[in-house]
């Protein structure tokens, strides 16, 4: 997650309250949405961004999770995002940000 991905995360977290964030995420491989899903729960691992040291704990899906999906329009979720869907290895993707949720989130919705 870039620097000014990061600052805004922590700009809306404190603004709103962290329980009322939720992050969806749409990275293509789960190691990249793992690194993103880490930062905005509980700090930046790189060290490099304005979330190093903060733990947000905050709610933190992919795109492509069933959860999400379900609450989509089906045709705008067709149009949008079921392209992409056919070449991720979804599984991977879910196992890595469920790993996150349990781990790190305080805010599960």
């Amino acid at each position: 997650m870039d620097l000014e991905n990061q600052r805004r995360v922590k700009s809306f977290a404190e603004q709103y309250g962290p329980e009322n964030v939720v992050v969806l995420l749409g990275a293509a491989e789960g190691e990249a949405c793992g690194l993103a899903a880490e930062t905005v729960t509980n700090g930046d691992p790189t060290y490099a961004g304005p979330l190093t040291g903060v733990q947000l704990g905050l709610t933190v899906y992919h795109v492509c999770e069933p959860e999400v999906k379900e609450e989509f329009d089906p045709a705008i979720y067709d149009e949008q995002v079921s392209m992409m869907e056919m070449v991720l290895d979804v599984d991977d993707i879910v196992n890595e940000m469920s790993g996150i949720r349990e781990e790190f989130c305080k805010y599960l919705h």
